[in-house]
């Protein structure tokens, strides 16, 4: 995903310190193998029981979406592996991404800057990205069941020039088997993205644009490396959406250093009244590598509010998009119409089939992780040669569509209670005095409320639901050593 959302967007593949691109969030990042947890007891679970769960429920807020154990395959057995993956049939529901891997400069808040950009890359990038797609065109794990959204995410998809941009869109309308109602998103940023180019891409098949704009403060984007001014900003996203030709989508973050409240609340008042289809609300993650963390070491920038205050932000998003008749469709985006689904989004944390094509693009396939080769030199060689350019391999837990239902439904603030009880008794588990008491426990403390089999979080469990499914997951895996068993 983009250098817009860099650390926000979560590509669909590997583990993440922060995945960040997201980020992936969101290219993907290198195989990520986390140290085992330490093990949990119930009370760890806990929340505070206080007049003020949003800043007090938890001692710190967890950022990166919870990740549930793979193992690396050799990678003397790659080949192989891809070849009897690629003649399997894909079943169920599925996505794809694309993985535009250049950045026109390096934003401070990204820590996972890759390819800088130069114009003569998008030809010869565009044309391997198109042929890497139309090889795989007639392999059963590539056709049949229909995508049901395609996110082109990078890196800055935009950067590339328009007619190259318009090619890929239609190599895959052409070469991959959309639904007919398949979202296609072109990530990007304002900077590298006129009207016109915007007006080529609809033309060329993509229904939805999400655009990086974090904030409409000009001082403050000038200081993390936004090129365009919060004006400049306002004016391109009236005429995009003028255009009416598409879902018009943009990201906001929040928690950062000389950022104040009143900045924030002006920021999503001024999101809410632009006529978009959709907005994200994002806590500002913050990883060791980036620019922007290197700068508030060196105190170059004022810290950053602390987790126990970001709370607040959270709040004036959700009271200022309710005011102005807007809808959740997760805990951190929102909806002004119908014409905004977040497919690709949902349906990745859900565990969907990913197919993956692009230079760091990471997708999900046949019980497998994987990524694609992001040293875009051998991508390229490797894509030329007629070959599918892995760079690297994971098996994925039996288990993995169980807790992938569970994450998708915390991400959407509902927890089907009842269903994940039978599926802990399918696998021999006793999940009322497993979970009910945490759920109790969280309702005590202001994060849930139970109602009909359903647990529905509340604001603060809004805020915190990184942090619980986090805990929840983690909880699930020590007592179920299935989980953490790879089929061979």
């Amino acid at each position: 995903m983009s250098s817009t959302s860099s650390s926000l967007k979560q590509s669909p593949s590997s583990p993440q310190p922060n995945d960040g691109k997201r980020p992936n969030h969101r290219g993907v990042r290198p195989p990520y193998r986390p140290k085992p947890p330490k093990l949990m007891e119930q009370q760890d679970l806990f929340a505070k029981v206080s007049s003020n769960p949003l800043s007090e429920a938890f001692p710190k807020k967890a950022v990166v979406h919870p990740f549930v154990d793979a193992r690396p395959v050799p990678k003397d057995n790659w080949s192989s592996i891809w070849q009897d993956m690629s003649h399997q049939d894909r079943q169920s529901k599925s996505v794809a991404y694309l993985h535009i891997p250049f950045c026109e400069n390096h934003c401070l808040f990204c820590g996972f800057y890759q390819n800088p950009w130069r114009s003569n890359q998008s030809e010869v990038y565009a044309d391997t990205i198109i042929e890497e797609i139309r090889a795989s065109k007639d392999l059963p794990s590539h056709t049949g069941h229909p995508l049901h959204a395609v996110y082109f995410g990078g890196g800055t998809p935009t950067a590339l020039d328009t007619p190259d941009l318009c090619r890929i869109i239609e190599a895959v309308r052409t070469y991959l088997p959309l639904a007919p109602d398949c979202e296609i998103t072109i990530e990007g940023r304002i900077f590298s993205f006129p009207l016109e180019k915007a007006k080529a891409c609809f033309d060329a098949g993509a229904n939805r644009i999400s655009l990086g704009v974090q904030t409409f403060d000009s001082k403050l984007r000038r200081r993390v490396g936004r090129k365009v001014s919060g004006e400049q900003a306002r004016d391109f996203l009236s005429e995009l959406v003028a255009l009416d030709q598409g879902a018009v989508v943009i990201d906001l973050i929040y928690g950062f250093p000389e950022q104040s409240l009143d900045s924030w609340r002006q920021d999503v008042t001024i999101a809410s009244e632009l006529g978009l289809d959709g907005v994200d609300l994002y806590s500002l993650s913050l990883l060791p590598s980036s620019p922007l963390a290197i700068a508030i070491d060196k105190g170059k920038f004022s810290t950053p509010p602390r987790h126990d205050e970001l709370g607040q932000y959270y709040q004036i998003g959700q009271d200022v998009l309710a005011q102005k008749g807007w809808m959740d469709i997760s805990t951190t985006h929102w909806r002004s119409s119908t014409r905004e689904r977040n497919l690709y989004n949902l349906l990745v944390k859900t565990g969907a089939n990913c197919l993956a094509f692009g230079s760091g693009a990471g997708g999900f396939l046949s019980d497998y992780s994987f990524r694609v080769d992001g040293d875009l030199k051998r991508y390229i060689k490797t894509v030329l040669a007629g070959k599918k350019p892995l760079g690297f391999l994971m098996k994925m837990p039996s288990d993995r569509a169980f807790f992938n239902e569970a994450k998708g439904q915390m991400e959407t603030g509902r927890l089907h209670i009842v269903g994940l009880l039978e599926a802990l008794h399918q696998r021999g588990l006793d999940g009322e005095s497993l979970l009910l008491p945490v759920l109790h426990q969280w309702q005590e403390s202001g994060l849930l409320n139970v109602d009909q089999g359903w647990a529905k979080l509340t604001l603060a469990g809004r805020f915190w639901q990184v942090t619980m499914t986090h805990h929840l997951i983690q909880w699930i895996q020590q007592h179920l050593p299935a989980a953490n068993q790879i089929k061979n």
